[in-house]
């Protein structure tokens, strides 16, 4: 079994490399080190949450072996001391850059956390995905572009009035496939260009997201469960990524660390 402490100083590792990623003057920072906040990160709240609850021992990946502390009733135990280090680590990320105005994307698709990834978002001024992820949305921009300002356009048209004034067969039509683009692009629908962060929700479900960052070499966060592999994602957070309640606590955690930032930013001016 590896480590944890060696698994937590990789992490920590890639925690400032993904700094560096986006960093455009590291001479603003002290020492090259980031400052640590306190994010009020409670393990009792996360118990309650069912954060700790991993999948089944027979379904599991070996590689999160030093993030699971025990095994009760067929099922693996995630050590929520560790979850807290990360979590506290991408908040610390998450403000940090929000706070030199990078952007976000949250990524979610899963039905059952469609709404919260979508409340999360907006919360945080944040872009977000929760329907199904187009196959090469970030890898193939220039396509999403090109979508994202037909979407647009066709807003602007319904808005104008100007499909009304279509014969009923063609206006047809357009709304059916506005509202298309608004189920699939609504939540980037300003986005202008590739995002410095994204957060992801379920790496199992969302792998095709994880392997357009990887490529683009876009800095990730994401929860993990204990059938994930941990070396994916450039901050990795282990956590019960199918009860709602632990996803809500996770986002809630990240968002409030993103509109810190934000709020910050802004009083920079």
């Amino acid at each position: 079994m590896v480590n944890p402490g060696i698994r937590f100083r990789r992490n920590n590792y890639l925690f400032h490399r993904v700094l560096n990623l986006f960093e455009k003057n590291k001479t603003k920072r002290k020492c090259g080190k980031m400052e640590r906040r306190y994010w009020n990160i409670n393990l009792e709240e996360m118990m309650e949450a069912g954060v700790h609850f991993g999948h089944g021992t027979k379904k599991w990946n070996p590689k999160m072996a030093p993030y699971i502390s025990a095994k009760r009733k067929g099922i693996h135990i995630t050590n929520l001391t560790i979850t807290a280090r990360f979590l506290s680590e991408a908040c610390d990320l998450v403000f940090d850059a929000a706070s030199r105005g990078k952007k976000f994307l949250i990524v979610g698709t899963k039905k059952k956390v469609a709404d919260l990834v979508a409340s999360a978002a907006i919360r945080a001024r944040c872009h977000y995905v929760n329907k199904k992820w187009l196959g090469g949305m970030l890898t193939n921009w220039s396509t999403t572009e090109t979508r994202l300002q037909k979407f647009r356009d066709l807003r602007a048209e319904q808005k104008m009035g100007k499909l009304n004034r279509l014969p009923k067969g063609d206006a047809a039509i357009l709304k059916r496939k506005l509202s298309t683009l608004q189920t699939y692009l609504g939540g980037i629908k300003y986005m202008t260009g590739l995002p410095d962060i994204v957060i992801i929700v379920d790496q199992q479900e969302e792998y095709m997201v994880l392997r357009e960052c990887v490529i683009l070499g876009i800095p990730t966060i994401c929860l993990i469960d204990t059938n994930c592999d941990p070396d994916l994602a450039d901050i990795s957070i282990p956590a019960n990524d199918d009860a709602i309640a632990s996803i809500r606590l996770i986002l809630t955690k990240l968002v409030s660390a993103i509109c810190e930032g934000h709020s910050s930013y802004i009083k920079k001016g």
